[in-house]
């Protein structure tokens, strides 16, 4: 087993403290940030696992991950592994947004999140998590687009001559 990556709940509080030791080290707005954050994580989730990977990056998950908490000179980014998924009504993504699977949300020097809509989130992106659930659904195509099946096939022959359309011809 990697060191610091968790697969139970008990060797969570290896990668926990590993978190902690991490957010001691930034010693600054980024660390404060990130702690702040972990509480709110925390408190969306009690059951919330804590893994440490990727180089020291820290983890939450539940039956699947849920965010990472990455540190960078300008900003502490949160990217949620099923972001694209989750209905965001305040608008906490701000990064990340072109994917199809992952968003992110940036928080620079001073900026204040919406707790509440942040916990909302992290909820959803745990119930989205323990109900099977993976991505959006994808949009059908329209009817052009599809392979015709069978059944298809077999409507469009019945239709009446009449009422099968021509393309008017102009003079």
């Amino acid at each position: 087993m990697i060191k610091g990556y968790s697969r139970g709940r008990a060797e969570g509080n290896e990668a926990s403290h590993r978190i902690s030791e991490r957010i001691a080290e930034l010693g600054d707005w980024r660390g404060e940030t990130l702690a702040h954050l972990r509480n709110l994580i925390q408190e969306a989730d009690p059951e919330v696992l804590e893994e440490v990977k990727w180089m020291g990056t820290p983890v939450w998950s539940h039956e699947g991950g849920i965010t990472t908490g990455e540190t960078y000179k300008e900003v502490v980014k949160l990217t949620f592994f099923k972001g694209a998924a989750l209905k965001d009504p305040a608008k906490l993504f701000n990064s990340s947004l072109a994917g199809g699977t992952r968003r992110a949300i940036d928080i620079r020097e001073g900026e204040r999140i919406n707790e509440k809509a942040f916990k909302a989130l992290v909820r959803a992106a745990v119930e989205l998590n323990t109900s099977g659930g993976s991505k959006r659904a994808a949009p059908e195509k329209p009817a052009a687009a599809r392979k015709l099946t069978g059944a298809d096939k077999r409507a469009a022959a019945r239709k009446p001559a009449a009422a099968k359309k021509k393309p008017l011809k102009r003079k």
